[in-house]
């Protein structure tokens, strides 16, 4: 007789943990946001050291999520911490906000990424014009058009159903999945690193120019680096994932805890070895104006093959980051379902892969109706805001769990506490409050965002009263 399984499975180990963790994070940001920071800042020596002081913040949040990890190891990571650390009400505000938009809208964006990048090899149908004008109107997001550039879409879409498909018959398949193609992505951006150092005709001075900085740079030092910020922290976004499947890893409070460590640390690595590259074979004027950066980087080194180098590199990038995020976030309405916060359904265990199948189809739906919608560029940017005051709230928990649970073993303590998370708590407290003055528009409507899923906290809380 085949076995039914009602828990999930304790499948994934260290290496997986730590995968999860750099697959995550490095997508297609680090691709893209180079350019746009060099054009803030005018700076070789800043924008490194913009990289590694976001790296170091983020390496911070992961001391401070590790810590959480060892004391809980149970599916749904940061929801759970949240539950422990305030209570209902505002882990269920995390765990809405996270399957509505910021981690589904992560996927479809990472999707639609992919997709373009599979079109460089590939010419997609189109659908007729009068389809493709075809459009409706949502408060807040404005016009939709779901048949616009549908050929792309449609890839996109089908990259979230293979995944999705992938997880749904196991955890250990996901997982592995994940490894492998993180440990290709990262070792061939390693590689194109050193090859664009070896083989390129640059200069170490487009890397160090003895700190001059341009006027511009100079009259607005303070608020231009709090941009060049925000671009580097979306490159290193997702760190946090590992936590959400944190009840499906082998000797959970002493991996999840060490996978975050390590993963962050290997992205930073990362992060800064391209830069230097990109740095070394394009002065930051030109690299300023380069939207696609490491494509100019390749074709400069490569000529006309580095294109081609270049959209593979972030098809296999953009492939493992969107895997992980799938793996990782169908946990988060999961753990709700077994708190009574959410629809039963979500709670349930395939009894035969061991899976949360239904929350998976569930999000894998939802990801795929926001790449129709066209707007996850937008949606992300409502969310910035509100995923960094959750970010806040997380470090500040520390110091509540301290208080509330003096004497529950923590394997790992936050390094450096309570300096440390006093650093966090001061760095998010001041993007938070740049944001809402330079951005408030899209910051409230993040906040709009968050709190639309309260009529079915309402409703779960009633229902359980009623029971």
């Amino acid at each position: 007789m085949k076995q039914t399984r009602t828990e999930l499975i304790r499948g994934l180990s260290l290496t997986a943990a730590v995968m999860i963790v750099a697959g995550s994070m490095i997508g297609s940001g680090i691709f893209r946001k180079p350019s746009t920071m060099a054009q803030q800042l005018g700076s070789p020596e800043l924008l490194i050291l913009v990289w590694i002081a976001a790296g170091l913040i983020t390496l911070i949040g992961a001391f401070i999520n590790a810590e959480m990890a060892g004391m809980f190891d149970d599916t749904g990571g940061q929801y759970i911490y949240f539950k422990k650390m305030y209570g209902d009400f505002t882990s269920y505000l995390y765990g809405w906000s996270i399957l509505s938009v910021i981690q589904t809208g992560s996927q479809a964006a990472i999707a639609y990424v992919f997709a373009e990048y599979v079109g460089y090899f590939v010419n997609y149908f189109e659908l007729p014009a009068a389809w493709q004008q075809f459009y409706f109107t949502i408060p807040l997001a404005g016009k939709i058009y779901p048949f616009f550039d549908f050929g792309t879409k449609s890839v996109a879409i089908a990259a979230i159903i293979f995944l999705t498909g992938i997880n749904y018959i196991g955890v250990i398949t996901g997982g592995s999945l994940q490894t492998v193609v993180t440990y290709i992505k990262i070792g061939i951006i390693v590689i194109f690193s050193l090859l664009l150092i070896l083989l390129g005709n640059g200069s170490i001075s487009n890397v160090y120019s003895g700190f001059q900085l341009p006027e511009s740079t100079s009259r607005n030092l303070f608020s231009l680096i709090g941009l060049s910020f925000a671009g580097a922290f979306w490159a290193y976004d997702a760190w946090n994932n590992i936590t959400f499947v944190s009840g499906e890893v082998k000797n959970a409070n002493r991996n999840v805890p060490l996978g975050l460590l390590f993963g962050v640390l290997i992205v930073i690595g990362v992060y800064v070895l391209i830069n230097i590259a990109y740095l070394y074979v394009m002065p930051i004027s030109e690299m300023a104006n380069s939207p696609l950066v490491a494509a100019s980087a390749a074709e400069k080194v490569f000529g006309n093959f580095g294109g081609n180098l270049i959209s593979l590199i972030v098809i296999i990038s953009t492939f493992g980051a969107l895997n992980g995020s799938i793996l990782a976030t169908a946990r988060v309405p999961f753990a709700m379902s077994k708190s009574k916060l959410f629809f039963d359904s979500l709670g349930k265990v395939h009894p035969r892969f061991g899976t949360p199948h239904v929350s998976l189809i569930v999000q894998g739906i939802w990801s795929c109706v926001l790449v129709l919608s066209g707007t996850f560029d937008t949606i992300t940017d409502y969310v910035m805001f509100a995923s960094w005051l959750f970010y806040l709230l997380g470090a500040y928990g520390v110091f509540v769990m301290r208080k509330k649970f003096p004497d529950v073993k923590r394997p790992y303590k936050v390094w450096g506490y309570p300096y440390t998370p006093i650093i966090f708590l001061l760095f998010a407290s001041y993007y938070l409050i740049a944001t809402l003055t330079s951005d408030t528009e899209n910051a409230m409507l993040g906040l709009i965002l968050v709190f639309s899923g309260l009529p079915f906290y309402f409703y779960s809380k009633y229902r359980s009263k009623k029971l």
